[in-house]
């Protein structure tokens, strides 16, 4: 059967072949790509619509037919580096070929958005929310852990399975519930708020993650600091 798919990460396997993952339809899923060198090989790069067509039943397919389904998408920059942060936390979080249709149509999405040259931040939130919410893991930025409606002007943190928490007092880590209501709306105009959902988002996808840190995440960083020397 042929799925539309992206290729989210490729590593040389034995002599002439590669090893790769790819996000389809049917989720995410482990090939090897035989004649990586070749003409195949070069189509099977980030970023670029494809058509896939995997063999096997086992946990290590072998891919059958990989053709372009469209033009790649040329990212540079900070959108290049953004992209390949999308491709580790789908590597990281999406389970082995666990269907995620929506997922794969806000993926292709973003990275529109992201070659078009759309800000940043707001397209990494959205992403990072709709994974979230896609594996199980969302929970309401509106409401409190008791059903309640968040209040504007009280402060709240996040707790792993139970989520927002009314706090009385300032301390590291809150939240506004003006920043998180704007969160909500996706409003960001609102001040403070994007930074507010960084930090959530952070927290958010940690518990999920692991204690190992993303190599994207680090090479970001290390592109914004060698902007500023």
């Amino acid at each position: 059967m042929t799925s539309a798919a992206y290729v989210l990460h490729s590593r040389p396997y034995k002599e002439s072949s590669a090893l790769v993952d790819f996000f389809t339809a049917q989720g995410r899923v482990r090939a090897v790509l035989r004649a990586a060198r070749g003409k195949v090989g070069s189509i099977a790069r980030p970023f670029a619509p494809l058509e896939l067509e995997l063999r096997g039943r086992g946990e290590l397919k072998t891919v059958g037919r990989l053709e372009s389904a469209g033009i790649p998408l040329l990212l540079t920059g900070e959108a290049l580096f953004s992209g390949l942060y999308l491709n580790e936390l789908l590597i990281r979080l999406l389970p082995a070929e666990d269907p995620h249709p929506v997922m794969l149509e806000h993926y292709g999405l973003t990275l529109q958005a992201l070659a078009a040259g759309r800000a940043l931040e707001p397209l990494l939130r959205a992403f990072e929310w709709r994974l979230l919410d896609e594996l199980g893991y969302g929970f309401a930025l509106d409401r409190d852990q008791h059903d309640q409606p968040i209040d504007p002007t009280a402060l709240y943190r996040w707790q792993q399975d139970i989520g927002l928490v009314p706090v009385v007092q300032l301390q590291p880590g809150v939240f506004q519930g003006r920043e998180l209501l704007a969160m909500a709306e996706a409003d960001w105009q609102t001040p403070g708020a994007l930074a507010a959902a960084k930090r959530l988002m952070r927290q958010a996808l940690a518990p999920h993650l692991g204690g190992r840190p993303l190599v994207s995440r680090e090479l970001f960083m290390t592109l914004k600091e060698s902007k500023r020397d």
